[in-house]
């Protein structure tokens, strides 16, 4: 259910849709969001006294955070979707529940779809498409799915439904201000930032109803398989490809966990598991771009075994530097150095309070003595995985997005390949594929240019650091030193130097580094 629309982009939203918000949190039994949000103004008196037993009796607390969602409509399923893939911030259990949220509407009539694709495309659907067919193949709340013909071609036409981004935006401006009130509300919120988890939210559910970028990803998808046979990316049709209406070429084939039709087909589960692992691995540890919805209605089996992907709305990025850090975390963690694993856990998340060291310690310690010894093929991904996040939430540690995405991904895929052979060795293949990153990230060229932006940091520091340290003495002698001895006016001269003294570091160790490359190299070689 959708509240009523908005006049424009810069209208406030109603008090109409905060009660309706409130009122359905209320009627899910989840008195304790109305309270944290600071919307229980809008539930009526006697129910905030007596509330609504039958959804508590009938429902666990994460079925009933997945009902509400999906009954406020787009924004809010849209934003359960992305909460489903911050592992690192949720319980398995509500991972698990979100990850179930249905995104589907009734389809729009007929005369309002053409009406769209003929108002962007500037002619009649006829005259664009040699057939276009009026019934949808999907309906979902931001667009839906109709089965065309283009220059002899057999396309997926996707329409966004009009007036739709109007009323995702007075939701989101609503979220925006429940996120405020809910991070002075709650201490735990507000160690998470939960405003600025609502704003990276925000950035996604505008990239997912903007059908020119999602074609982006989906031709960068395309380019990258250009290589591998047996993964098909579709074809973007760029002539009748809008903001608001996206041209596929038309992906055909069996739903990838669909095992009975596969078998019936005589397809080779064990080969389909493999090209899947494959495609992902080569996507994360090679692209560093990567397909970041991977549930089973959008990965298609063809006769010959071959993967076909839709929907590019929802994509993770890892940039070279992030991948360099996760390449040190796979070498950190492959070694007894649980120093080095704690510092790695610092690098890669951020402690949004103090963080106990010697606890964290601790709990690295006894995760490591619970998989170390084990073959690979008896660690189970998906188990691992929820261990070591569990540690994260313990402390408070927040992710990069892109890593939790990360995280998420390789979770479902584990989960995908074991439902197709149950016998395949997922963890094996991850590991081959994590020790040829490690390889790449230590190679001469990568390392040589550490060390030359490490020179080129140490010449700076050189120059700048006694300029820098007179002006804070200087501060210091003047008593303008605020307590907990940052300068007040300082801050981005503190900052500058701390970058400085950082990337000095780290190329101080990759000095080290090349002593220790060749030992790691035939560690690496001897596996």
């Amino acid at each position: 259910m959708v509240g009523p629309r908005i006049d424009g982009p810069g209208a406030r939203p109603s008090a109409y849709r905060y009660r309706e918000i409130a009122r359905v949190f209320a009627r899910h039994g989840l008195g304790f969001l109305t309270s944290a949000l600071g919307v229980e103004r809008y539930i009526p008196f006697h129910r905030r006294l007596f509330g609504t037993r039958s959804a508590a009796e009938l429902y666990s607390r994460p079925e009933r955070v997945r009902l509400a969602l999906e009954e406020l409509g787009p924004a809010f399923i849209k934003l359960g979707q992305i909460l489903s893939t911050r592992v690192d911030l949720l319980p398995p259990e509500y991972i698990g529940e979100l990850s179930r949220l249905q995104d589907s509407a009734s389809p729009l009539p007929a005369a309002v779809v053409r009406q769209a694709v003929e108002a962007d495309l500037g002619r009649p659907v006829d005259q664009v498409f040699a057939s276009f067919q009026d019934e949808a193949l999907a309906a979902a709340s931001i667009g839906q799915v109709h089965a065309a013909v283009l220059d002899g071609a057999e396309v997926a036409v996707k329409v966004r439904r009009p007036g739709v981004v109007e009323r995702i935006q007075e939701d989101l401006e609503i979220l925006r201000t429940l996120a405020s009130t809910a991070a002075r509300r709650s201490r735990l919120l507000a160690d998470y930032d939960i405003v600025s988890l609502v704003e990276e939210f925000a950035q996604t559910l505008r990239a997912e109803t903007d059908y020119l970028r999602e074609a982006s990803s989906a031709e960068r998808f395309r380019q990258a398989a250009l290589g591998r046979p047996f993964v098909h990316v579709p074809r973007v049709f760029w002539q009748t490809t809008t903001a608001r209406i996206l041209t596929l070429e038309r992906i055909h084939g069996v739903k990838i966990d669909d095992v009975e039709a596969l078998d019936r087909l005589g397809i080779d589960r064990h080969l389909v598991a493999e090209r899947d692992a494959d495609t992902v691995l080569t996507m994360i540890f090679d692209d560093g771009f990567f397909h970041a919805d991977p549930h089973p209605g959008n990965f298609f089996v063809g006769q010959d075994a071959s993967i076909g992907i839709v929907d590019f709305g929802m994509v993770g990025h890892l940039d070279p530097g992030l991948q360099d850090r996760l390449a040190w975390a796979l070498l950190a963690f492959s070694s007894s150095d649980l120093e080095r694993q704690v510092d790695v856990l610092f690098e890669l998340g951020i402690a949004r309070r103090r963080v106990d060291r010697e606890a964290l310690r601790r709990d690295l310690q006894q995760l490591r003595a619970r998989y170390y010894g084990r073959a690979l093929g008896e660690i189970p991904v998906r188990q691992a995985v929820f261990d070591g996040l569990a540690i994260v939430r313990r402390h408070r540690l927040q992710l990069p997005p892109n890593v939790a995405l990360l995280a998420k991904t390789l979770v479902m895929h584990e989960t995908l390949v074991r439902r197709l052979d149950p016998s395949f060795d997922a963890t094996a293949m991850i590991s081959r594929y994590g020790r040829r990153m490690i390889v790449r990230q230590l190679s001469p060229g990568v390392l040589g240019r550490l060390m030359s932006q490490g020179a080129a940091d140490w010449a700076q520091l050189w120059v700048d650091g006694p300029k820098q340290l007179r002006r804070v003495l200087g501060m210091l002698e003047r008593g303008d030193l605020e307590v907990g001895m940052r300068p007040a006016g300082l801050e981005a001269a503190v900052a500058h130097l701390e970058r400085i003294t950082n990337r000095l570091i780290a190329g101080i160790l990759v000095a080290a580094m090349l002593v220790a490359a060749a030992i790691v190299f035939a560690a690496i070689a001897h596996r």
